[in-house]
């Protein structure tokens, strides 16, 4: 189902006064990959992305195509783990925030 351009611009405006709505898009996006659910994984990051620095940005500061970047986090994409840490990781810097794994008790 595609996202409204409504529903994109209330994630957007949310994002850009909620720091801690960010987070959550970003942490949500990695507990996504490491639960084995790609495609969410996928969408979350690129939601992300358009809510926050942007793909141009992004693409500028990783020195890759940011249509490159669109479409490996598009519904077809398949990313390699290189290209999908690099994202992860500039997006948490972004943030200023560090990726952990923890251990669940």
């Amino acid at each position: 189902m595609a996202l409204t351009r409504e529903f994109q611009q209330t994630v957007k405006t949310r994002a850009q006064r909620d720091p801690e709505f960010r987070l959550g898009l970003l942490r949500e996006a990695l507990d996504a990959f490491l639960s084995d659910d790609i495609a969410s994984g996928k969408i979350m990051l690129r939601d992300y992305v358009n809510a926050t620095v942007g793909f141009e940005r992004l693409g500028r500061d990783l020195d890759k195509n940011p249509k490159s970047l669109m479409r490996m986090l598009g519904p077809d994409g398949n990313p390699r783990a290189d290209n999908l840490f690099a994202v992860l990781s500039y997006l948490a810097a972004h943030e200023g925030a560090e990726l952990d794994l923890r251990r669940a008790v």
